[in-house]
């Protein structure tokens, strides 16, 4: 593999983790751009170590189920469990940690289209989610404790 097909590859993993990470800045979560971009170059280089040490299908699968499987311990880090609140803060950013994970792994292996379109996915989920949670919870007369709500909105008890 050529320099320019690593820094292609590296590119992308980095363009499109912080493009994820930019998501959770504007929403003033505690992992943002350079932590998604971070997780996703490191994903990219640990996959391309993988390739180009020629690591057959099964190695390469083997490294992709260690990255995403302790890329969860970098993930609890940003999890916040508030025991005297009942709650859990920041499973959304965990969980985009791992995506972040997903998509450097993606375009270290090539796949920057399969990566662009997980990006997307990701992004409608963490843009639109949270409303649409709200609208059916209104709907179906449930409620989660206001507390909890990434806006700390106030809304009505069922």
């Amino acid at each position: 593999m050529d320099n320019l097909t690593v820094i292609l590859r590296v590119g992308a993993a980095l363009a499109l983790g912080a493009v994820l990470g930019l998501n959770r800045d504007i929403r003033g979560k505690p992992a943002g751009v350079r932590t998604h971009g971070l997780v996703s170059v490191g994903s990219a280089t640990v996959l391309l170590v993988a390739i180009q040490a020629g690591a057959g299908p099964e190695g390469v699968t083997r490294v992709l189920q260690g990255l995403l499987a302790g890329i969860g311990f970098l993930g609890a880090g940003v999890i916040i469990h508030h025991q005297t609140q009942h709650r859990v803060h920041g499973l959304t950013t965990a969980a985009s940690v791992w995506v972040a994970a997903g998509l450097g792994a993606a375009c270290g292996a090539g796949l920057v289209s399969l990566a662009a379109i997980a990006l997307v996915a990701g992004l409608i989920v963490l843009v639109a989610g949270g409303p649409i949670e709200r609208a059916f919870e209104q709907q179906l007369g449930t409620r989660k404790d206001p507390a909890a709500e990434p806006d700390g909105s106030d809304r009505p008890s069922a």
